[in-house]
């Protein structure tokens, strides 16, 4: 098993890796929003690739990715709950049917908590499928717990 970052030469990979995790988790995307969504990852990736974004790869010995995660890093102004004023958010966490049981998911995530310290993040933090949930459980991640803020969202788009 080889665990690398992406490079800039993986771009297509990556904008793969995110549509593959779509059909993953069963997403139904209509055509309109599918190119929306490859057009922003066409720019998005070659901006932010190993500056604020990371990708992590499982490749078996022929090369394959077989596994990969992602992490991105948000710099905002330091409080009590994020004191290096920098987090992150790991995403796109997925494995392959025919490789999973192997290991692979829990060396990329190593991979990216190992970047994620480099980085000096306050934390890391994840949205968890009943799948994944126990594996993250092991890596040492929580459930957050109940806030006195309630989480709010306006869609713009």
């Amino acid at each position: 098993m080889n665990i690398r970052m992406a490079d800039h030469s993986d771009i297509g990979r990556l904008i793969k890796l995110r549509f593959d995790y779509f059909d993953m988790e069963k997403h139904e995307i209509t055509d309109d929003k599918k190119e929306m969504i490859r057009s922003q990852l066409e720019r998005y990736f070659p901006k932010h690739l190993n500056k604020d974004f990371f990708a992590a790869f499982a490749e078996d010995e022929k090369g394959n990715i077989v596994s990969a995660g992602f992490l991105v890093i948000h710099e905002k102004p330091a409080n009590l709950s994020w004191p290096t004023g920098k987090t992150g958010l790991i995403l796109n966490v997925l494995t392959y049917p025919e490789y999973r049981r192997m290991g692979y998911a829990a060396s990329v995530m190593n991979f990216l908590i190992e970047e994620a310290k480099k980085h000096e993040l306050s934390y890391i933090e994840l949205s968890a499928s009943s799948m994944g949930k126990p594996l993250y459980k092991k890596l040492g991640f929580n459930e957050r717990g109940q806030s006195k803020f309630t989480d709010m969202r306006m869609y713009l788009v």
